[in-house]
């Protein structure tokens, strides 16, 4: 086999239902599985993908292990070749999983592998690609000042070696998952893709960040930033420096004045409200016309008449591939407050998110 898609899951049934249905359709040409293991969710998720998904193999576990504790369990289980570690809050084009292994196949050094994540209003998300975080560096991210976090030498659409790659989208060989021994179990949350794509490139592999293909990542569903973010995050890079650091008592202070005054500094971040005064549907009789005008920004303007403010697209996945949708969320001026939603295909509600920092909407009918 291939491939083995990993998705962990907690509390989030309808997201994981998108994100599901938008990896098997990636899948039709790959030896392939899709394993979901979940941690112990409250909400009907497990019930969802026995009902929609009997293909799908699912682990339930008996509490909430965690992050690493939960893919680790997963992974024991993966029949695959390659790994791909994905969050359920995601949605993936039809050709990136073909598209990414074939890179992989190419590539002979290869650690790690990421791709562009977008938020649901397709903003680029920084942490596709970052650096190992020093004390000095972790305390100014944590302090909203990130620019010293993030890789700035590659574009968004580039391809290059980074050091460090986001837990919500990884794809490597079983193997060198192996010969790392997974993810560190001492996380529980956050710094756990740090430590995996640090002892992958401390061993000689290079990972990479590949550009030329985009994955929506909701984000917001997985994790809220709050001032227990700032205490779980800075308690992750606790154990990262321990691990692979010499500690101090300035980290230590560092820590700690980080906790505390995290929340006060924090930079404002745009969310497009969700207040639309109307709606477009995009669905079949469009279909054709999107396919053709996709090439530009310009002309897919021309097509609907403009980006018209305060209106939501709502996109029909019946009739639309997860590719198209994608490009054009990704393609829309940042500068209008047009938001989007997506109908997965043969579902009963349709979804979204305005912002990487809250929580999306789900509405059922």
């Amino acid at each position: 086999m291939k491939l083995s898609v990993i998705i962990l899951n907690y509390n989030v049934r309808h997201f994981l239902e998108l994100c599901i249905k938008s990896v098997e359709a990636a899948l039709i040409h790959i030896d392939s599985e899709i394993i979901v293991i979940d941690n112990l969710s409250e909400d009907d998720s497990c019930d969802m993908v026995k009902r929609q998904f009997p293909e799908v193999k699912l682990i339930e576990n008996s509490k909430n292990y965690g992050f690493s504790k939960g893919n680790n369990i997963a992974v024991k289980q993966a029949k695959g070749e390659y790994l791909c570690i994905l969050n359920p809050d995601t949605v993936v084009a039809e050709d990136t999983f073909e598209m990414l292994l074939n890179f992989s196949e190419a590539y002979k050094n290869l650690g790690i592998l990421g791709c562009k994540l977008v938020d649901g209003q397709g903003r680029f998300l920084p942490e596709s690609k970052r650096y190992v975080p020093t004390p000095k560096v972790a305390l100014k991210k944590m302090l909203g000042f990130s620019d010293s976090y993030y890789v700035k030498e590659l574009n968004e659409t580039d391809v290059g070696v980074i050091p460090v790659l986001v837990g919500a989208f990884m794809l490597l060989k079983k193997s060198i998952y192996d010969e790392v021994s997974g993810f560190d179990e001492d996380y529980f949350m956050y710094g756990e893709d740090v430590d995996l794509s640090y002892k992958v490139g401390e061993l000689g592999y290079d990972n990479m960040y590949n550009g030329k293909t985009t994955v929506i990542h909701y984000k917001g569903e997985s994790t809220l930033k709050d001032k227990v973010y700032a205490k779980r995050f800075y308690g992750a890079m606790q154990i990262f420096y321990k691990k692979h650091f010499k500690s101090s008592a300035l980290f230590s202070l560092m820590v700690w004045f980080g906790v505390r005054f995290a929340t006060w500094f924090q930079k404002s971040t745009l969310e497009i409200k969700s207040n639309p005064k109307s709606f477009v549907f995009v669905s079949e009789e469009k279909n054709k016309a999107l396919e053709k005008v996709l090439k530009t920004t310009l002309e897919l303007q021309l097509e609907w008449g403009g980006y018209q403010n305060d209106t939501e697209y709502i996109f029909d996945n019946n009739y639309l591939s997860f590719k198209s949708i994608i490009e054009i969320i990704t393609n829309t001026p940042k500068n209008c407050s047009t938001t989007f939603k997506i109908l997965p295909k043969n579902s009963n509600f349709i979804i979204g998110s305005n912002s990487s920092k809250s929580r999306g909407e789900v509405i059922t009918f």
